[in-house]
């Protein structure tokens, strides 16, 4: 199996059909992009074995708080870390967690973003 299918298998599992949108959005402007997310992050970094998909998506979410103003991204990714089975709490926490280190306009965001996520999802 090469990168890009080990990386479809994988989205598959993490992101299900959310994921769809986002490849259906880019392939008409950056088809090359599709390609470089789907061979690298989830084809070889997703598909290391020292993590697991929950970790994975943790971290994700945490790094999209962190940086600020990746709200579609970390929607996604909230999306996604509840597909792999970190629970609405576990991800408040994670957010909460980051208050001392990011600050709460960041948090705040995140936590917004959640709240979205969480009533689709439900």
């Amino acid at each position: 199996m090469n990168k890009k299918e080990i990386g479809l298998k994988n989205l598959a599992k993490i992101d299900g059909a959310a994921a769809e949108d986002v490849f259906e959005a880019l392939k008409n402007i950056a088809p090359d992009l599709n390609d470089m997310m789907l061979e690298f992050a989830f084809g070889t970094i997703y598909d290391r074995k020292c993590l697991d998909f929950k970790q994975r998506e943790m971290i994700t979410i945490t790094s999209l708080l962190t940086q600020g103003g990746c709200e579609n991204q970390l929607r996604v990714h909230i999306q996604a870390s509840l597909n792999v089975g970190l629970t609405q709490e576990e991800i408040v926490e994670t957010f909460i967690h980051c208050a001392p280190y990011v600050g709460f306009p960041r948090v705040l965001n995140a936590i917004f973003a959640a709240k979205e996520a969480f009533k689709k999802a439900d």
